[in-house]
């Protein structure tokens, strides 16, 4: 499937009537966090196709809409028309997608962010989803929709940029053909965004990419 997955950062060349015409064909819209809904709303009502997102690190706030009579402002807690993937898989098309949001816990605030330890406790609960996709399609997981890199794989030294150690593991047994992430904006052009991690794809898609995303193997076994 060819797919928009956007994180970090409103693109101008997106957030605009061309769109269509930028991006050619698409399948399927996903968000690594970290965007106003407003945007992805945007992006949805052109291109109207599905769209799956996650929660980046500052991805709590309230947006507000205007409205009519006591509802004058509605605070908005999600963009309309995307289907939040946090701790669900979710099939589209032929391809098995998961989500964890959020990024490693740098601070007191309640933003979506966890320690290691937590990030655990998040992937303990899409287990049993990630067994009835092995079961019932023959292999765990294509596509996970992550805002954070796995720990030493595109992630930075400050606190607030490291990636979770969690998702090694989760890569090595789990076996996705993709693990896409944000978080990590890119200024300069030899930055690696692209990695190969055992049967894993872990790319940076700062601030958008056009992939075309294929289902994994069927697991053996």
């Amino acid at each position: 499937m060819r797919a928009l997955i956007i994180s970090d950062k409103v693109e101008p060349i997106l957030y605009s009537g061309g769109i269509c015409d930028r991006v050619g064909k698409i399948d399927l819209i996903l968000s690594c966090g970290d965007l106003p809904f407003y945007y992805i709303e945007f992006i949805i009502s052109m291109l109207n196709k599905p769209a799956y997102y996650v929660m980046g690190n500052h991805g709590r706030e309230f947006e507000y809409q205007s409205g009519k009579g006591d509802d004058a402002w509605n605070h908005q807690t999600s963009p309309q028309g995307a289907v939040n993937l946090h701790g669900h898989t979710a099939k589209e098309g032929p391809l098995l997608l998961a989500g964890l949001e959020g990024s490693i816990r740098y601070n007191d605030s309640a933003e979506a962010q966890y320690t290691d330890f937590e990030m655990r406790w998040n992937i303990a609960g899409l287990i049993p989803r990630l067994v009835r996709n092995r079961l019932r399609y023959g292999r765990w997981l294509d596509v996970l929709v992550a805002h954070s890199p796995p720990f030493g794989i595109h992630d930075q030294p400050d606190p607030a940029h490291r990636g979770f150690p969690s998702f090694l593991p989760f890569m090595r047994f789990f076996k996705p053909r993709y693990l896409l992430h944000g978080h990590i904006h890119l200024y300069r052009q030899n930055l690696t965004t692209v990695t190969k991690y055992q049967q894993t794809e872990v790319i940076n898609v700062y601030p958008f990419r056009i992939l075309e995303l294929e289902p994994g193997v069927v697991a053996n076994g």
